[in-house]
């Protein structure tokens, strides 16, 4: 069984998505790199997109706690699960 890699948090996953985008933008790469780099660019949106939905629902249970103010993490599993 493969070992989990440990997730990146979201402003790395970002800033690496940025600086893909300009990297493309340039024009310099190859056929084979820019198809490599737009894969990893879907993952990184994936990725963000991911942990913007867990801090969202972290935020909504926090409102629907009537002000009763307590956060409950969430599982890594829940954002893997929220990748497929």
């Amino acid at each position: 069984m493969p070992a989990k890699k440990p997730p990146v948090d979201f402003e790395t996953s970002l800033t690496a998505l940025e600086t893909l985008v300009t990297k493309m933008e340039q024009g310099e790469m190859s056929l084979e790199e820019s198809l490599q780099a737009f894969e990893t660019g879907i993952r990184l949106t994936r990725d963000c997109q991911a942990r913007l939905a867990a801090a969202e629902q972290q935020v909504q249970q926090l409102v629907e706690q009537q002000g009763k103010l307590s956060l409950a993490p969430l599982d890594s599993d829940d954002l893997e699960n929220d990748d497929q």
